[in-house]
């Protein structure tokens, strides 16, 4: 009986390998558009900040899908809306870059979107459910590998053949293989037998708070924000960093791409050495010390006593938000309390999407009115107020 259970588990620890390449995948083209836009702009000869409509398209696909996915899941099984959303994001990518106008990259910003909220659902629901808690740490650890090679793939394709089309057609000929894969692997995705790993059971589902009591909780709407301005955050340097350089600091383009990739190399780097010492640190430390890291290099870019010293910062960032996401939502009921805590962690994920299309949106019409200059200021302090609002949600913690 033991040899037939563990005959059975090499198939589920290669869809494992096959998920975490697919949050690789689902990196990529977040890694891609802040290298590629100064070049898009020239394409559809747009401004500077019309970088908000297509992040608000792409982030409404995203949104919409997610919110979907668990009925989704439930008539279609995890492997065929994996299917769908691969093929959904390729087609969206590859379409970028056959379009004549800005408008109907936009309209395909909506598809890429719907596809990538599908692939983030649907991975995270098989993991949770199949895998346990540990395995799901390293499928996260997995998309900061995915958005470090984005900025690669398009730097080579602009400094080597001049063309912005190349990366995202890379990318999205990646998404369109990756499906094939899942189509290939589609009876084992849907597959009922047990978990390979036990898993304890999740207490904090077993409440059934009505969502308008949770919304009645001012720590809910606080704990929403820290999500709303962190991955705003997270996003707008991301997206920002090869335009200051190259743009505003005359840094080679080149040059500037390997450092814009530097932001994501550590950014991963700093979430699988999180990981291994989470337990030991504590939330509150990782949190804390991340934003006062990502604070000091925030100052020191906007400082740039020197060139060498923008690629240290930026790196000083990467490397100190990794943490922060994974310790809020696990910290999500301490600072709600546990009977808010399943809808709230609800709320949290609306709240990252919004942010992520409004905070870079915002910095970019800011960037357009003044200079790019204003990219490390608005970073100083937004990191700024995060510590201050985070101190605040410590000392309204709800006793559960």
């Amino acid at each position: 009986m033991k040899i037939w259970t563990k005959v059975r588990q090499y198939p589920k620890i290669g869809l494992v390998i096959l998920a975490y390449i697919a949050f690789i995948a689902l990196g990529m083209p977040d890694g891609l558009l802040g290298v590629a836009w100064p070049s898009i702009r020239a394409s559809f000869s747009i401004p500077l900040d019309a970088i908000g409509m297509l992040l608000t398209a792409a982030v409404t696909g995203y949104m919409t899908s997610s919110f979907l996915s668990g009925p989704l899941i439930a008539r279609m099984g995890v492997g065929r809306v994996l299917i769908t959303s691969c093929t959904l994001t390729g087609v969206g990518l590859i379409g970028y870059t056959l379009v004549p106008a800005w408008w109907m990259m936009v309209l395909l910003g909506v598809v890429a979107g719907l596809g990538a909220g599908a692939i983030d659902a649907g991975l995270n629901t098989y993991v949770a459910s199949h895998f346990g808690e540990g395995l799901m740490q390293w499928l996260h650890a997995s998309y900061g590998i995915g958005v470090t090679l984005g900025p690669i793939i398009m730097t080579i394709a602009l400094t080597a053949l001049n063309s912005w089309q190349v990366g995202y057609r890379v990318v999205g000929g990646f998404q369109l293989v990756l499906a094939a894969c899942f189509v290939l692997t589609l009876a084992m995705w849907d597959q009922t037998d047990g978990p390979i790993v036990s898993e304890e059971p999740k207490r904090l589902t077993d409440y059934k708070t009505p969502m308008r009591e949770t919304l009645r909780q001012p720590q809910v709407w606080l704990s929403a924000l820290l999500f709303f301005l962190y991955c705003g955050a997270e996003v707008s340097l991301g997206t920002w960093t090869y335009s200051l350089l190259i743009e505003s600091r005359g840094i080679d383009p080149a040059m500037a791409g390997l450092w814009a990739g530097s932001y994501w190399a550590t950014f991963t780097v700093g979430r699988v050495v999180a990981g291994l010492f989470a337990r030991r640190v504590g939330v509150n430390l990782l949190v804390q010390g991340g934003l006062l890291g990502a604070l000091l290099g925030s100052v020191l870019l906007f400082w740039n006593p020197s060139e060498v010293t923008n690629l240290l910062a930026v790196a000083l960032i990467g490397f100190s938000i990794a943490p922060i996401f994974p310790a809020l939502m696990s910290g999500t009921s301490q600072r709600v309390g546990a009977h808010f805590a399943a809808n709230t962690i609800g709320f949290q994920m609306a709240a990252t999407g919004l942010g992520t299309a409004v905070l870079p949106s915002l910095l970019g019409v800011l960037a357009r009115q003044a200079s790019l200059e204003i990219i490390p200021i608005g970073m100083v302090v937004v990191f700024a107020v995060l510590f201050g609002l985070y101190l605040l949600t410590n000392r309204s913690v709800v006793k559960a």
